[in-house]
């Protein structure tokens, strides 16, 4: 069995612990370890700050979306924004790269996405925005029933 969470906010940086702890919310239900949590909530603070900070530069009229798909004992999200995009992918995903060192930005943001998920695929084109799937299987979770 499967289920589906969508959640769609405006890109304003205090919008991103309400996407961290509503996601979290909903995946609760597959009982994840606390570090199953705690990883998957600082993917979705990453991922969700990127798209802020970099994909809509501080519009005001910016949107994120978020998609859960909880399958079995499997988490895919989607975060998506409809921002600037991003023009050299691979460049971006390079550890300690950033488009905003005046902000003090680490650079750290797709590693942790890497380091932390089973699976991290990047879409992106200038002008159109980005998207982010991510994929985690838990290791001990309790599959969904019917």
């Amino acid at each position: 069995m499967k289920n589906e969470m969508n959640l769609y906010f405006s890109a304003l940086s205090q919008n991103e612990s309400f996407a961290r702890v509503t996601v979290a919310a909903f995946i609760a239900q597959l009982d994840p370890t606390m570090d199953e949590l705690t990883e998957i909530k600082t993917v979705v603070s990453e991922a969700v700050t990127n798209a802020i900070i970099h994909g809509y530069e501080s519009d005001p009229d910016g949107k994120v979306f978020i998609s859960v798909l909880l399958k079995d004992s499997s988490i895919e999200m989607l975060i998506k924004d409809e921002g600037i995009g991003i023009t050299d992918i691979d460049e971006a995903m390079q550890p300690l790269y950033t488009s905003k060192p005046e902000l003090e930005r680490s650079g750290m943001g797709f590693t942790i996405m890497e380091n932390f998920m089973d699976e991290v695929q990047v879409r992106s084109e200038p002008g159109f925005g980005t998207e982010i799937r991510l994929k985690k299987h838990l290791s001990k979770s309790k599959a969904l029933c019917n």
